[in-house]
């Protein structure tokens, strides 16, 4: 069997958000950058049980739609302590900015680097990888023997998050991605924006990569 994900391209920046579900039908979710309404639909339709929802970073074209699933998780929405503050108290200028409103959420679980999730049949490891915000993490998704790799803003195909944005540290970024030049060449990466790649595709072709 295959690990069951669908991608959801969500908001005004088509924010790649992807849901997973075991077996059993127990479901989780990953940066809901926007309207959540075709997932909800779809969880509807294949009878499918939201159990959390996994932010990699605080911005909000990441968690937008964030209240949309509120009802359905309540406080089991995930995210690192040093973008909590962004989740709580979504910026006024990034609201006028990106035409997106969000206000906030008083609620939810701190996730630290190593940290193990359980959800359903599911583990998924955080992976501390700081620089785009300085609370970005990857979630490392294993399902039995198969493993992907959600990047959120931190890697995509042939780029990298920026880190023009406040919070953001260049340095700090280089540091995150020498740690993902770690992981193996065949793991598949579901960035937070554009297409999927994998870490071999990356340390091949991206010309941010780590030397």
């Amino acid at each position: 069997m295959t690990m069951k994900y669908k991608r959801f391209p969500l908001g005004a920046l088509w924010t790649n958000g992807y849901l997973f579900w075991d077996e059993a039908g127990r479901a989780f979710f990953i940066d809901p950058g926007g309207d959540v309404g075709e997932v909800l639909a779809f969880i509807k339709e294949h009878e499918l049980e939201l159990k959390a929802v996994l932010l990699t970073h605080g911005h909000l074209d990441h968690l937008s739609g964030i209240e949309g699933f509120l009802p359905l998780v309540g406080d089991a929405v995930y995210i690192a302590e040093g973008d909590a503050a962004l989740l709580r108290r979504p910026p006024e200028a990034m609201q006028v900015s990106l035409r997106m409103r969000c206000s906030g959420v008083e609620h939810f679980r701190l996730v630290q680097d190593e940290d193990l999730l359980e959800i359903g049949d599911f583990k998924v490891k955080v992976l501390a990888t700081p620089g785009h915000t300085p609370g970005g993490v990857c979630y490392l998704i294993m399902w039995g023997t198969q493993s992907v790799l959600a990047s959120g803003d931190t890697l995509f195909a042939q780029s990298v998050g920026r880190t023009d944005l406040p919070g953001g540290d260049q340095f700090t970024l280089d540091e995150s991605l020498r740690r993902l030049s770690a992981l193996p060449d065949d793991l598949s990466v579901l960035p937070g924006h554009g297409p999927e790649t994998t870490i071999g595709q990356e340390r091949q072709h991206n010309p941010f990569w780590p030397l």
